[in-house]
């Protein structure tokens, strides 16, 4: 049976970003699915974000378990707002986004590769979890999670 008026699950979490193409390179190459891409103009898309003249790309993706999305969002118009890209992470508001990884120890020395540098250090929480803050395309933090013991 369907709760109605409760939230039912979380559809996705949504990022804006310079570059479309980049970013979206980046979380697949971190093992995101990409589902497509798309366009998004006119006058309800400028209700639905309360701006004017909106043209948006957008591109989803979807971690390999199917339960995840990502929205990347990239607004060709209006102007953005300047902002602070390298907010640390005690900045209020949503600053980073998180995901669950299998051997992080591969996985940051594929991101280092790539010259992704660690925010902070790899560590561990008690006997639980193995985790570390990298920064991804447009100063995103992005957490990664490997459950231990």
């Amino acid at each position: 049976m369907q709760r109605t008026g409760k939230i039912q699950r979380m559809e996705h979490v949504g990022i804006v970003v310079e570059d479309l193409a980049a970013a979206t390179e980046w979380f697949v190459d971190l093992g995101l699915e990409a589902q497509g891409t798309g366009m998004a103009e006119g006058r309800w898309v400028d209700r639905v974000v309360g701006l004017d003249g909106v043209r948006v790309e957008v591109a989803m993706l979807q971690t390999p378990d199917g339960h995840g999305r990502l929205e990347l969002a990239k607004f060709h118009a209006p102007s953005a707002q300047a902002g602070t890209r390298q907010a640390p992470a005690n900045t209020p508001g949503l600053r980073h986004v998180a995901f669950a990884v299998v051997d992080i120890e591969k996985v940051v020395s594929g991101l280092r590769a790539r010259g992704v540098e660690l925010v902070g250090e790899l560590e561990r929480y008690e006997d639980s979890y193995r985790l570390c803050y990298v920064r991804g395309p447009d100063g995103i933090i992005v957490e990664l999670v490997e459950r231990v013991g």
